[in-house]
């Protein structure tokens, strides 16, 4: 959450030329806002649709933006098990900045209340993200253009049998 996924996801799919798709836009397209979602239907509905979503947004070429926590789910682990999977990393000073409304699993509270719920989301998964992660890219501290000029790059360079490995 808030490490920049869209945003560089956009980019990154427009300097490769290829479709970009975010999951969470996917899900909201067809059943309305995930804050509803959540408060109607509970987490366990969202997840549902969010596993669809993914399933459906991972066929063909394409930059897929995964919600944060889209990967708890074992099918979706497998899914990207044949995928380049970049992970994005973000600390929690810069977390603090950026976070703002419309996150369900943060709301209520004050802003430090969301950083604390924010950092303790972020270690639970961390290990599920590192294991399905081919590529890291920290977006704390620089642009955001940067970043995605970066990833891009590195995509284009990737080459069969590339190994796992960060930046």
């Amino acid at each position: 959450m808030a490490a920049g996924k869209s945003k560089i996801g956009r980019l990154v799919a427009r300097s490769l030329g290829v479709p970009f798709r975010d999951t969470d836009k996917l899900v909201t397209a067809v059943h309305g806002p995930i804050s509803d979602i959540f408060a109607e239907r509970g987490e366990g509905a969202f997840r549902v649709l969010e596993r669809q979503a993914v399933s459906d947004a991972l066929q063909g070429d394409a930059v897929v933006a995964l919600g944060g926590g889209a990967v708890l789910d074992a099918a979706t682990q497998a899914d990207l098990a044949g995928h380049t999977v970049v992970l994005l990393t973000v600390d929690r000073d810069s977390v603090a900045r950026r976070l703002s409304g419309g996150r369900p699993l943060l709301d209520g509270g004050d802003a430090d209340e969301a950083v604390e719920r924010w950092a303790s989301i972020a270690e639970a998964r961390m290990p599920i993200y590192e294991s399905l992660a081919t590529v890291t890219f920290n977006t704390s501290a620089r642009p955001i253009s940067h970043i995605a000029d970066d990833i891009a790059t590195w995509a284009r360079q990737r080459g069969p049998g590339t190994e796992r490995s960060t930046s």
